[in-house]
């Protein structure tokens, strides 16, 4: 058994009941404030379907992660961009191009010289011009069998190029509103009518609890550590004598009064959390490991958390190999938080969680090409949405891959030039990925897992010339010469997963995202937008 500490969560009492006790048991539950709305509408936590998300904090490159290659323009991209593989198809339709050297995955055989993290090139994603960047090759066995959608030139009108406001903007689902404090998932939940009768609905597992799921009417869960999750600090041989307080003070008779009501919802549902956690907390140390030979070498932890458990850095016979790893080793504090919504997800009644990559995505200066700051970080975010389908396919419990979909945000793109420093600076439409078994990719439904990124778009992509110097054009300098324009709204994107994902009907959508209730805004049909007059399309079929 651990000790037990108190955990850190946002408080949600008014100023009037910010003290003391109040305070350290409103950051531990989830209760309404004022409205304790029944379930009157959608199916949302009653389907059985889930939600994970991972913030890529800081504008991830979208440019460098699904690649245009077949767009000439992008090689004015400098030191940063990635080359066609000389053996590979790009205007094919077809399956990702296999460098994965995964057993289960057909495909082009590659060379044991080729093995692990050595290629060089774009991987070919068979939808005609796209391809992945080569540290994201882990993405190929999710994509191969329709598990993952890839969305690219997302973005808002009047994009702001603030990593504060534009966080904000994602988070609260009111771009270039600065006045909404609450979150799309923390509506979400509200609309569910789960936060007056669940003790856990929307866990965030990082330092502190993101917009996304914050608002003034019910209280999301934050833990920087899930291991801290137990009752104010105090130790074990304790801890029957103050749950059994607190269950005693929860049936003294008191007048109705100063809001005890609330105060005892706040007793009652810490007391349902905390064997709920105890369960997790029991499982973190628990070493789950891929079910077949991990890139052709053998079965790799899911989670890694040290240099021992990162890839095939240990070797079967002794000794180490640094080139084996999986991910590089500062990953190491984001799979910890990342196993730890799972767990969240698949042994409590939660329907929300998620975790994040804060800041690192901010490459203004040596982003890497094909190695370096940025392609570290997409190995990271390639082998999690792996890791995630082998442990939600294998060790399923109160969440089943098949009733999984996980989400990616970041705030903005970077510019399509590289700067003085071989980086990229600030800019506007990225990428985000959808994976899941929940998820229509290609095979299932659908003969591509790439949206956005074709000149078959319903918006097509309009390539650029090479060398363009001055005379800029194309879809990549859409906006300003140096900004990638957009073509989808992020608000469509979640709109589609919040409704035709997680049940919500579209009278709950229209309140958890105002912009659906605007016709101008074209959300959910596709049109060009009021707000800037950019065609946009409309929700892709991805769900």
């Amino acid at each position: 058994m651990q000790h037990i500490n108190i955990i850190t969560r946002r408080s949600f009492l008014s100023q009037s009941f910010k003290t003391g006790m109040a305070v350290a048991m409103s950051t531990l539950v989830d209760i309404p404030f004022v409205l304790k709305r029944a379930l009157a509408e959608g199916t949302i936590g009653l389907n059985g379907k889930k939600l994970l998300f991972i913030w890529l904090r800081g504008a991830n490159d979208g440019l460098n992660t699904v690649i245009p290659i077949s767009d000439d323009g992008y090689y004015n991209y400098g030191t940063v961009a990635i080359l066609k593989d000389g053996a590979a198809n790009y205007g094919a339709s077809g399956p990702c191009f296999d460098a994965t050297q995964f057993a289960d995955v057909g495909g082009t055989a590659r060379t044991a010289a080729q093995a692990c993290f050595s290629y060089t090139n774009g991987i070919a994603l068979g939808n005609g011009y796209a391809a992945l960047h080569p540290s994201l090759k882990f993405l190929a066995p999710l994509y191969n069998v329709g598990d993952l959608a890839l969305i690219h030139r997302v973005g808002y009108p009047r994009q702001s190029r603030s990593h504060f406001d534009s966080q904000n903007y994602w988070e609260n689902g009111n771009p270039n509103n600065n006045v909404s404090k609450d979150g799309i998932f923390y509506r979400t939940m509200l609309e569910s009518g789960f936060a007056n009768t669940h003790p856990l609905t929307g866990v965030s597992i990082q330092s502190s609890l993101p917009l996304i799921l914050r608002g003034p009417k019910a209280a999301m869960t934050n833990l920087s550590d899930v291991k801290r999750y137990q009752l104010l600090g105090i130790p074990d041989a304790a801890a029957g004598k103050a749950v059994s307080s607190l269950g005693a003070a929860n049936g003294f008779p008191a007048a109705d009064k100063n809001s005890r009501e609330l105060l005892s919802l706040h007793y009652q549902n810490l007391l349902n959390t905390l064997p709920q956690f105890q369960t997790i907390v029991d499982l973190l140390d628990d070493v789950f490991v891929d079910d077949i030979s991990t890139d052709k070498d053998f079965a790799y932890n899911l989670f890694p958390s040290s240099n021992a458990t990162n890839g095939g850095f240990t070797r079967p016979g002794g000794g180490t190999d640094a080139n084996k790893y999986v991910v590089d080793t500062g990953a190491y504090p984001f799979f910890n938080n990342l196993k730890a919504a799972a767990l969240v997800l698949n042994h409590t009644d939660a329907i929300i969680a998620g975790t994040e990559v804060n800041g690192s995505f901010d490459t203004h200066s040596n982003q890497g090409g094909v190695t370096g700051s940025q392609p570290n970080l997409l190995r990271r975010i390639g082998w999690a949405m792996y890791a995630l389908q082998k442990y939600f396919k294998n060790h399923a419990n109160k969440a089943a891959w098949d009733n999984l979909v996980v989400v990616t945000l970041s705030e903005f793109g970077r510019t399509t030039v590289e700067n003085s420093d071989r980086g990229t600076d600030h800019a506007e439409a990225s990428v985000m990925f959808v994976a899941g078994g929940a998820v229509r990719g290609r095979t299932k439904g659908n003969t591509t897992g790439v949206y956005g990124c074709s000149t078959a778009d319903a918006v097509p992509w309009i390539p650029g010339p090479p060398n363009q110097g001055g005379n800029v054009d194309g879809s990549m300098f859409g906006i300003q010469d140096r900004y990638l324009k957009r073509a989808y709204d992020y608000r469509s994107i979640l709109g589609k997963v919040i409704r035709d994902h997680l049940g919500a009907t579209q009278a709950q959508l229209n309140r958890i995202i105002p912009g659906y209730t605007v016709a101008g805004e074209h959300l959910q049909g596709g049109g060009t937008s009021s707000v800037d007059s950019t065609p946009i399309m409309a929700e892709p079929p991805i769900v």
